[in-house]
Protein backbone atom coordinates (compact mmCIF):
# COMPACT_ATOMS: atom_id res chain seq x y z
CA UNK A 1 0.00 0.00 0.00
CA UNK A 2 1.29 3.30 -0.82
CA UNK A 3 2.54 5.46 1.54
CA UNK A 4 0.02 8.65 2.38
CA UNK A 5 1.88 12.07 1.81
CA UNK A 6 1.39 13.21 5.47
CA UNK A 7 3.09 9.85 5.88
CA UNK A 8 6.10 10.80 4.07
CA UNK A 9 5.95 14.57 5.55
CA UNK A 10 6.76 12.60 9.13
CA UNK A 11 9.04 10.51 7.93
CA UNK A 12 10.96 13.17 6.57
CA UNK A 13 10.99 14.47 9.72
CA UNK A 14 13.73 12.44 11.34
CA UNK A 15 15.71 13.38 8.04
CA UNK A 16 16.17 16.72 8.54
CA UNK A 17 16.63 16.30 12.05
CA UNK A 18 19.74 14.16 11.66
CA UNK A 19 21.11 17.15 9.24
CA UNK A 20 20.62 19.63 11.53
CA UNK A 21 22.25 17.92 13.94
CA UNK A 22 25.08 17.22 11.54
CA UNK A 23 25.47 20.42 10.81
CA UNK A 24 25.71 22.19 13.80
CA UNK A 25 27.80 19.37 14.62
CA UNK A 26 30.37 21.32 12.38
CA UNK A 27 31.15 24.14 14.73
CA UNK A 28 29.65 22.47 17.91
CA UNK A 29 31.75 19.91 19.85
CA UNK A 30 29.49 17.76 22.05
CA UNK A 31 26.74 18.87 23.76
CA UNK A 32 24.70 16.22 21.95
CA UNK A 33 21.83 16.76 24.80
CA UNK A 34 21.73 20.43 24.22
CA UNK A 35 21.29 20.01 20.66
CA UNK A 36 18.87 17.25 20.79
CA UNK A 37 16.46 19.08 22.86
CA UNK A 38 16.94 22.67 21.37
CA UNK A 39 16.04 21.38 18.03
CA UNK A 40 12.81 19.52 19.09
CA UNK A 41 12.19 23.07 20.90
CA UNK A 42 12.24 24.50 17.86
CA UNK A 43 10.09 21.22 16.34
CA UNK A 44 7.28 22.57 19.00
CA UNK A 45 7.24 26.25 18.36
CA UNK A 46 8.93 26.21 22.03
CA UNK A 47 11.21 28.95 24.01
CA UNK A 48 14.51 27.19 25.61
CA UNK A 49 16.30 28.59 28.92
CA UNK A 50 19.65 27.71 28.52
CA UNK A 51 21.86 27.95 31.59
CA UNK A 52 25.42 27.14 31.94
CA UNK A 53 28.52 29.34 33.17
CA UNK A 54 30.24 31.93 30.70
CA UNK A 55 32.04 30.90 27.52
CA UNK A 56 30.29 27.31 27.19
CA UNK A 57 29.19 28.15 23.30
CA UNK A 58 25.50 29.11 24.37
CA UNK A 59 25.37 31.88 22.29
CA UNK A 60 27.29 30.49 19.27
CA UNK A 61 24.98 27.72 19.20
CA UNK A 62 21.76 30.30 19.13
CA UNK A 63 23.50 32.07 16.20
CA UNK A 64 24.07 28.80 14.22
CA UNK A 65 20.60 27.54 14.66
CA UNK A 66 19.40 30.53 13.14
CA UNK A 67 22.05 30.54 10.47
CA UNK A 68 21.05 26.87 9.30
CA UNK A 69 16.96 27.61 9.59
CA UNK A 70 17.46 31.16 7.50
CA UNK A 71 15.34 32.95 9.94
CA UNK A 72 15.66 36.53 10.96
CA UNK A 73 17.96 36.55 13.84
CA UNK A 74 18.28 39.46 16.79
CA UNK A 75 20.67 39.36 19.77
CA UNK A 76 19.62 40.96 22.98
CA UNK A 77 22.03 41.40 25.41
CA UNK A 78 20.26 42.01 28.44
CA UNK A 79 21.62 44.67 31.19
CA UNK A 80 21.08 45.96 34.33
CA UNK A 81 20.03 49.25 32.64
CA UNK A 82 18.06 47.63 30.11
CA UNK A 83 14.39 49.23 29.60
CA UNK A 84 11.67 47.68 28.71
CA UNK A 85 11.38 49.64 25.04
CA UNK A 86 14.97 48.76 24.12
CA UNK A 87 12.80 45.49 23.62
CA UNK A 88 9.73 46.10 22.38
CA UNK A 89 10.40 49.50 20.61
CA UNK A 90 8.62 53.00 21.23
CA UNK A 91 6.78 55.26 19.90
CA UNK A 92 8.65 58.58 18.44
CA UNK A 93 7.20 61.89 17.31
CA UNK A 94 8.25 62.34 13.39
CA UNK A 95 8.75 65.21 11.26
CA UNK A 96 4.90 65.62 10.73
CA UNK A 97 3.98 65.75 14.27
CA UNK A 98 2.60 62.22 13.95
CA UNK A 99 3.67 59.35 16.39
CA UNK A 100 5.45 56.75 14.45
CA UNK A 101 6.54 53.60 16.25
CA UNK A 102 9.96 51.79 15.59
CA UNK A 103 9.99 48.09 15.98
CA UNK A 104 12.62 47.37 18.92
CA UNK A 105 14.96 43.68 17.97
CA UNK A 106 12.18 41.83 19.55
CA UNK A 107 10.06 41.59 15.61
CA UNK A 108 13.02 38.60 14.18
CA UNK A 109 11.91 35.20 14.48
CA UNK A 110 14.74 34.01 16.71
CA UNK A 111 15.32 36.36 20.00
CA UNK A 112 19.18 35.42 21.53
CA UNK A 113 18.24 36.89 24.91
CA UNK A 114 21.56 36.45 26.27
CA UNK A 115 22.35 36.32 30.07
CA UNK A 116 18.41 37.09 30.31
CA UNK A 117 18.99 37.28 33.92
CA UNK A 118 21.32 40.21 34.42
CA UNK A 119 18.54 42.22 34.17
CA UNK A 120 15.53 43.29 36.52
CA UNK A 121 12.37 41.52 36.53
CA UNK A 122 10.57 44.73 35.08
CA UNK A 123 12.75 44.06 31.98
CA UNK A 124 12.45 40.39 31.89
CA UNK A 125 8.45 40.68 32.04
CA UNK A 126 8.57 42.78 28.43
CA UNK A 127 8.86 39.04 27.29
CA UNK A 128 5.50 37.93 28.64
CA UNK A 129 3.08 39.38 26.05
CA UNK A 130 5.46 37.69 22.94
CA UNK A 131 6.16 34.51 24.02
CA UNK A 132 2.91 33.73 25.27
CA UNK A 133 0.43 35.58 22.49
CA UNK A 134 3.11 35.86 19.56
CA UNK A 135 2.32 39.56 19.99
CA UNK A 136 3.41 43.04 21.31
CA UNK A 137 1.16 45.54 22.33
CA UNK A 138 2.59 49.38 22.87
CA UNK A 139 0.32 52.64 23.09
CA UNK A 140 -3.05 50.05 22.90
CA UNK A 141 -2.19 48.92 19.13
CA UNK A 142 -1.25 45.10 19.29
CA UNK A 143 1.21 44.19 16.90
CA UNK A 144 1.92 40.66 15.63
CA UNK A 145 5.33 38.99 15.23
CA UNK A 146 6.03 37.18 12.32
CA UNK A 147 6.43 33.10 12.93
CA UNK A 148 7.59 31.08 13.43
CA UNK A 149 9.18 32.80 16.47
CA UNK A 150 11.52 31.53 19.17
CA UNK A 151 12.25 33.18 22.49
CA UNK A 152 16.03 31.35 23.23
CA UNK A 153 17.46 32.79 26.80
CA UNK A 154 20.70 32.02 27.91
CA UNK A 155 21.20 32.55 31.52
CA UNK A 156 23.58 32.18 34.21
CA UNK A 157 24.02 30.19 37.36
CA UNK A 158 21.58 32.10 40.03
CA UNK A 159 24.13 32.39 42.46
CA UNK A 160 26.57 34.36 40.07
CA UNK A 161 27.06 37.84 41.88
CA UNK A 162 24.79 40.74 39.41
CA UNK A 163 21.88 38.09 38.83
CA UNK A 164 18.42 38.08 39.04
CA UNK A 165 15.73 36.03 39.12
CA UNK A 166 13.19 34.84 36.28
CA UNK A 167 9.55 35.78 37.46
CA UNK A 168 7.79 32.39 37.95
CA UNK A 169 5.41 33.39 34.81
CA UNK A 170 8.01 33.76 32.82
CA UNK A 171 9.67 30.63 33.63
CA UNK A 172 6.43 28.92 33.19
CA UNK A 173 6.12 29.94 29.38
CA UNK A 174 10.01 28.21 28.36
CA UNK A 175 9.14 24.83 27.25
CA UNK A 176 12.59 23.42 28.20
CA UNK A 177 15.36 24.56 30.23
CA UNK A 178 18.51 22.87 29.12
CA UNK A 179 21.61 22.94 31.29
CA UNK A 180 24.87 23.36 29.30
CA UNK A 181 27.68 21.25 31.18
CA UNK A 182 31.35 21.72 30.66
CA UNK A 183 32.80 19.83 27.67
CA UNK A 184 34.70 16.68 28.53
CA UNK A 185 38.73 16.77 28.35
CA UNK A 186 39.12 15.78 25.16
CA UNK A 187 36.31 17.48 23.56
CA UNK A 188 38.08 20.66 25.63
CA UNK A 189 41.50 19.77 23.64
CA UNK A 190 39.02 19.76 20.29
CA UNK A 191 37.51 23.27 20.81
CA UNK A 192 41.11 24.57 21.63
CA UNK A 193 42.91 23.24 18.70
CA UNK A 194 40.18 24.04 16.10
CA UNK A 195 39.10 27.63 17.37
CA UNK A 196 39.53 29.30 14.37
CA UNK A 197 38.18 26.85 12.13
CA UNK A 198 34.83 27.33 13.90
CA UNK A 199 34.83 30.60 13.83
CA UNK A 200 35.39 30.97 9.96
CA UNK A 201 33.60 27.91 8.81
CA UNK A 202 30.20 28.78 7.35
CA UNK A 203 27.09 26.46 7.68
CA UNK A 204 24.45 25.54 5.07
CA UNK A 205 21.05 26.41 4.99
CA UNK A 206 18.94 23.36 5.93
CA UNK A 207 15.35 24.54 5.99
CA UNK A 208 13.47 27.48 5.81
CA UNK A 209 10.63 29.48 8.21
CA UNK A 210 8.13 27.74 5.58
CA UNK A 211 9.24 24.23 6.15
CA UNK A 212 9.37 24.77 9.87
CA UNK A 213 5.97 26.02 10.72
CA UNK A 214 4.13 22.67 8.13
CA UNK A 215 6.43 20.82 10.51
CA UNK A 216 4.89 22.15 13.58
CA UNK A 217 1.90 21.61 12.72
CA UNK A 218 2.60 17.91 11.38
CA UNK A 219 3.76 17.38 14.88
CA UNK A 220 0.63 19.06 16.22
CA UNK A 221 -1.76 16.40 14.42
CA UNK A 222 0.12 13.77 15.74
CA UNK A 223 -2.61 11.38 18.03
CA UNK A 224 -1.48 10.31 21.45
CA UNK A 225 -2.57 7.37 23.32
CA UNK A 226 -4.91 8.21 26.41
CA UNK A 227 -2.31 6.00 28.88
CA UNK A 228 0.43 8.18 28.09
CA UNK A 229 -1.50 11.11 28.51
CA UNK A 230 -2.67 9.82 31.66
CA UNK A 231 1.32 8.76 32.98
CA UNK A 232 2.62 12.78 31.84
CA UNK A 233 -0.60 14.59 34.08
CA UNK A 234 -0.19 11.70 36.82
CA UNK A 235 3.57 12.57 36.74
CA UNK A 236 3.32 16.47 36.82
CA UNK A 237 0.50 16.11 39.31
CA UNK A 238 3.75 14.13 41.44
CA UNK A 239 5.26 17.52 41.88
CA UNK A 240 2.59 18.97 43.72
CA UNK A 241 2.98 18.66 47.65
CA UNK A 242 -0.48 17.57 49.48
CA UNK A 243 -2.28 15.99 46.42
CA UNK A 244 -3.68 12.57 45.29
CA UNK A 245 -0.59 11.57 43.79
CA UNK A 246 2.00 13.39 45.67
CA UNK A 247 5.20 11.53 46.93
CA UNK A 248 6.75 11.35 50.06
CA UNK A 249 9.65 13.06 48.69
CA UNK A 250 7.41 15.84 46.93
CA UNK A 251 5.60 16.69 50.79
CA UNK A 252 9.19 16.63 52.04
CA UNK A 253 10.85 19.02 49.59
CA UNK A 254 8.68 21.05 47.39
CA UNK A 255 6.83 23.93 47.85
CA UNK A 256 5.38 24.20 44.73
CA UNK A 257 5.04 21.90 41.71
CA UNK A 258 3.87 22.40 38.31
CA UNK A 259 1.16 23.33 36.36
CA UNK A 260 -0.99 22.51 33.74
CA UNK A 261 1.68 24.09 31.18
CA UNK A 262 3.90 21.62 32.09
CA UNK A 263 1.30 18.62 31.03
CA UNK A 264 0.58 20.34 27.58
CA UNK A 265 4.41 20.61 26.97
CA UNK A 266 5.72 16.95 28.20
CA UNK A 267 2.84 15.89 25.64
CA UNK A 268 4.00 18.35 22.68
CA UNK A 269 7.44 17.40 23.14
CA UNK A 270 6.71 13.72 23.34
CA UNK A 271 5.27 14.04 20.24
CA UNK A 272 8.43 15.91 18.89
CA UNK A 273 10.58 13.35 19.98
CA UNK A 274 9.01 10.42 19.12
CA UNK A 275 8.87 11.43 15.19
CA UNK A 276 12.73 12.06 15.42
CA UNK A 277 13.32 8.74 16.54
CA UNK A 278 11.10 7.64 13.44
CA UNK A 279 7.16 6.66 15.38
CA UNK A 280 4.60 7.99 14.75
CA UNK A 281 3.14 8.42 18.16
CA UNK A 282 5.20 8.93 21.74
CA UNK A 283 4.78 6.58 24.28
CA UNK A 284 6.12 6.44 27.85
CA UNK A 285 9.58 6.08 27.27
CA UNK A 286 9.40 9.72 25.02
CA UNK A 287 7.28 11.26 28.13
CA UNK A 288 10.01 10.23 30.66
CA UNK A 289 12.97 11.11 27.69
CA UNK A 290 11.78 15.14 27.80
CA UNK A 291 10.77 14.92 31.10
CA UNK A 292 13.91 16.93 33.33
CA UNK A 293 13.95 19.55 30.74
CA UNK A 294 10.11 20.58 30.70
CA UNK A 295 10.16 20.20 34.63
CA UNK A 296 13.42 21.08 36.17
CA UNK A 297 12.43 25.31 35.80
CA UNK A 298 9.05 24.44 37.16
CA UNK A 299 9.35 23.41 40.94
CA UNK A 300 10.29 25.55 44.16
CA UNK A 301 11.90 24.01 46.55
CA UNK A 302 11.43 24.31 50.54
CA UNK A 303 14.42 25.19 52.99
CA UNK A 304 14.25 21.61 53.90
CA UNK A 305 15.56 20.40 50.34
CA UNK A 306 18.10 23.16 50.48
CA UNK A 307 19.13 22.58 54.14
CA UNK A 308 19.87 18.77 52.41
CA UNK A 309 21.51 19.75 49.14
CA UNK A 310 18.35 18.06 47.35
CA UNK A 311 19.16 18.66 43.45
CA UNK A 312 16.13 19.32 40.84
CA UNK A 313 17.90 16.44 39.03
CA UNK A 314 17.81 14.11 41.80
CA UNK A 315 14.81 14.65 42.84
CA UNK A 316 13.24 14.58 39.54
CA UNK A 317 14.65 11.17 38.93
CA UNK A 318 13.35 10.16 42.21
CA UNK A 319 9.40 10.47 41.02
CA UNK A 320 10.20 8.48 37.18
Amino acid sequence: MEKSQEVKSLESIKDHYIALKQELSKVIVGQTKVIDDLILAIFCKGHVLLEGVPGLAKTLLVKKISDILGLKFSRIQFTPDLMPSDILGTEVLDENKNFKFLKGPIFSNIILADEINRTPPKTQAALLEAMQEKSVTIAGVNNKLDIPFFVLATQNPIEQEGTYPLPEAQLDRFLFNIKVDYPSFKEEIDIVKNTNVFSSKKLNLILNSAKIIEIQDLIEKIPVADNVIEYAVKLVSSTRPNQKFSKKQTNDYISWGAGPRASQFLIHAAKARSVVNGKFSPDIIDVKSVALSVLRHRLIFNYKAEAEKITIEKFLNSIF
